[in-house]
């Protein structure tokens, strides 16, 4: 279980160099005994869009999905003792040739579900319409025409970004982030095959969607070998009560974000298992800073300083860790910032007078969106905060929704998104600290808070274009960080501890920190 002490002694490791992160040849999960012969049950907290094209959502559930029935170059374990650790997949090689072209060596002997051989052209295929500018996951650092992929045979790849300007190595750390297309499926377009099923190399082919239910079985042809388990079933249950319920009268093998007081409730259970993991995903509270009053960076500084995060921590208790930055400890240049807001309402109310609001007096009325189900304490400590920005002034109502009504109140649009703050959590499974900052703050994303500012996008240029992994590192902890925790387009309320509970039988599921799976040897114990 993590503490106190060992957040910091890693949040201390994480800010010193990380020169050139390790790579492992090979990651397996030794099986242990009997193989489990029904399909997994794994019950979700979120829905999920239908749109089965994996570079046309931003949504956790159906990443999770992907992970089960697509393979990635290589994946990220991301533990707190090594976060810069990286595991092969589908590539066996990465290699710098130099500052603006990557080599990418490929597995052989690998096939898609619908039965074509892997190849350099899927790599190609993906990266290059992965990176249009119309696509909504924007994995990349710059869109198609900043780089170009060469495939000099069917197994070897080179990404060259000297159109762009950057250094190769920003896809060294997407490499784990990105599921790998099949060039077919992409030629076929946005509106095709990809739109229709998912159709990747991992241990689990994608069957069908029957209702709430994602059925998927196991590949027999997945090159490490069928997996253990026949299949899974991924079911959307928006009551984190059920989904308790369910696992403890055995509907159900795997749950995930339980709330702290259902942690209690469950560990003196032998029949049940208990996974707590520091994660990839901050919570924030996002500014919709494209319209007013949070247009103002002063009043968003004033709201950051109105808020008390000690008292967040103790809402969420075990399902939380206090960090002070925009990405989550487990991202490479990670630091704890020192001009970080912290509650101040003296200050708060500097700013506010500053901003032309002197007490709140003027501000409009302002509506703080939240959801209930799926991340925990998401109501109870939307609460402290409407009650702490109300005792400044701050006109605030919170208005808390079901999952599917607050996914589509999520993201800016003309004119500003819907509300005034909106609370979201963002995960992904790669080291990759641009997968949060540039998706989010740069203006040619700007993708919850709407931000536009050239200061903000320069910043976040020159980490981009930094020559080497140090030299980033330098530029995100000394630049572009420090700037969004002064202009503020969104507060990061604290780091998530995802907590997942399973059947004691299931032996051998390893558990990302983005809150990916690897089932591939899950056995019976």
């Amino acid at each position: 279980m993590l503490n106190r002490r060992s957040f910091l002694r890693y949040a201390s490791v994480a800010g010193a160099g990380l020169a050139l992160p390790r790579i492992n040849p090979d990651f397996f999960i030794s099986p242990a005994n009997a193989a489990i012969t029904k399909p997994m049950t794994f019950l979700s907290a979120e829905n999920i869009t239908g749109n089965w094209d994996p570079t046309s959502h931003t949504t956790l559930s159906q990443s999770t999905i992907q992970g089960f029935v697509m393979g990635y170059l290589t994946r990220a374990p991301m533990r707190e003792d090594d976060p810069a650790k990286m595991n092969m997949d589908l590539a066996t090689e990465l290699n710098l040739l130099d500052a603006h072209r990557l080599e990418i060596k490929l597995r052989q002997g690998v096939t898609f579900h619908d039965g074509k051989p892997f190849k350099a052209e899927d790599v190609k295929a993906t990266f290059e319409y992965g990176a249009q500018p119309d696509r909504p996951a924007q994995w990349y650092p710059g869109s198609n025409e900043t780089f170009e992929v060469t495939t000099p045979d069917d197994y070897t790849v080179i990404v060259d970004t000297t159109k762009g300007g950057y250094g190769a190595h920003m896809f060294y750390f997407l490499a784990a982030y990105l599921p790998i297309m099949s060039a077919t499926d992409v030629a076929d377009g946005p509106k095709g095959k990809l739109t229709q099923r998912l159709n990747g190399t991992g241990p689990f082919k994608f069957v069908e969607q029957r209702g709430n239910d994602t059925v998927m079985e196991a590949s027999p042809g997945y090159y490490k070998g069928a997996p253990t388990v026949p299949g899974v079933v991924y079911s959307f249950v928006g009551d984190a009560t059920t989904r308790m319920l369910s696992l403890m009268n055995g509907q159900a093998d795997v749950i995930e974000r339980l709330e702290p007081e259902q942690l209690e409730t469950l560990e003196g259970n032998e029949d049940i298992k208990i996974s707590q993991l520091l994660s990839v995903e901050n919570k924030y509270l996002w500014f919709r800073c494209s319209k007013a009053p949070f247009d103002n960076p002063l009043v968003r500084k004033a709201a950051a300083h109105a808020i008390d995060r000690d008292l967040i921590m103790e809402v969420m208790g075990s399902a939380g860790h206090a960090s002070s930055n925009y990405v989550s400890p487990i991202k490479f240049g990670y630091t704890d910032l020192e001009n970080y807001p912290k509650y101040d309402p003296e200050e708060c109310q500097r700013l506010l007078a500053e901003a032309g609001y002197p007490g709140g007096q003027g501000l409009p009325e302002l509506e703080y969106i939240t959801s209930t189900g799926f991340y925990p304490k998401t109501k109870e400590y939307g609460e402290v905060i409407t009650a702490l920005l109300q005792e400044q002034g701050f006109p605030v109502t919170l208005n808390v929704m079901e999952v599917a009504a607050w996914n589509e109140r999520l993201y800016d649009r003309p004119g500003g998104g819907p509300g005034h703050m909106i609370d979201c959590g963002w995960a992904s499974g790669s080291p990759e600290p641009d997968l949060i900052l540039r998706t989010h703050f740069h203006s040619s994303s700007k993708r919850i808070c709407g931000i536009v500012d050239p200061e903000i996008d320069a910043a976040l240029d020159a980490e981009r274009n930094a020559p080497s992994l140090e030299a980033r590192k330098e530029a995100l902890q000394t630049g572009i960080m420090p700037l969004l925790a002064d202009k503020v387009p969104a507060l990061s309320l604290f780091t998530s501890v995802m907590i997942h509970a399973m059947r004691a039988e299931y032996d051998g599921l390893f558990i990302y920190s983005d809150g990916l799976f690897d089932a591939s040897q899950v056995t019976s114990a």
